[in-house]
């Protein structure tokens, strides 16, 4: 079992950086990869970024890459999601999840409960 909870959300203007965290508790936190997603208000739950279970692979969605930057440190048991130059179209939800390296949602099997990121245009 792996219990997850994110932090760092707010609200920023265009342009401006955030540092999302997401801190697991579990002893097996090292072995599943992770990865953010997000929903905006009234569209589905998006693909942001991944990580693999060591950090040696991670893969971004296309609107995001050379903007955000997904890591992780085991011995914190703690993801980040370093996100800049943000644009109004990045308010969302952000969540981060335990599982399968993928992008498919359905991979991974434990959610944090979220936190709102808000860009201000």
């Amino acid at each position: 079992q792996v219990r997850l909870v994110e932090s760092g959300g707010g609200l920023v203007k265009s342009g401006e950086s955030l540092k999302l965290s997401c801190a697991a508790s579990g002893r097996t936190f090292s072995s599943y990869a992770l990865g953010w997603f997000r929903r905006a208000p009234g569209k589905e739950r998006e693909f942001v970024a991944a990580i693999n279970w060591s950090g040696a692979s991670t893969d971004y969605l296309d609107s995001v890459n050379s903007r955000f930057t997904i890591s992780r440190d085991n011995a914190k048991n703690t993801v980040y999601l370093q996100m800049n130059s943000l644009k109004f179209e990045d308010t969302a939800v952000y969540y981060c999840a335990a599982g399968r390296y993928s992008r498919d949602y359905r991979t991974y099997y434990y959610w944090g409960q979220g936190t709102q990121v808000t860009v201000s245009s």
